[in-house]
């Protein structure tokens, strides 16, 4: 089922505000699909998505491999028999108030600080469609 990205249903927006593991998807150069465990915060009055990671990382590299336009990526979470997946194009932030800014908001969803990282970038995901049963 469709969601607004903007506009979600109060459901689907609670359902991302739970604490849960989710996975980003990001494309590798050869074009194979490269999955990992992150967090996920969902900002649809910005319609945003935001990932916060070590700027060394494969989903990291991967991203900038698709050049200054950003990549196609998706984030997805999944409980018993609810899911949501957010789709957009991701690019890789490195402001220290942005970086900041996503440190809070992660904390604000997970409920626990993440570890001090000086390495650590944003992949903000500009979001064009959202998907889920929830």
């Amino acid at each position: 089922m469709a969601h607004d990205v903007r506009d979600p249903s109060p459901d689907f927006l609670a359902f991302w505000s739970e604490r849960h593991v989710c996975t980003l998807t990001t494309l590798r150069p050869d074009g194979s699909p490269h999955v990992v465990p992150v967090g996920v915060t969902y900002d649809p009055a910005a319609g945003l998505a935001r990932v916060i990671t070590n700027k060394n990382s494969t989903k990291v590299a991967n991203i900038l491999a698709a050049g200054p336009g950003g990549a196609r990526v998706a984030v997805c979470q999944v409980k018993k028999g609810h899911w949501a997946t957010l789709e957009g194009r991701a690019t890789v932030r490195t402001e220290p108030e942005v970086v900041a800014d996503a440190e809070s908001r992660y904390e604000e969803r997970y409920e626990r600080a993440p570890r001090p990282n000086p390495d650590r970038v944003v992949i903000e995901i500009a979001l064009e469609r959202a998907l889920g049963r929830v």
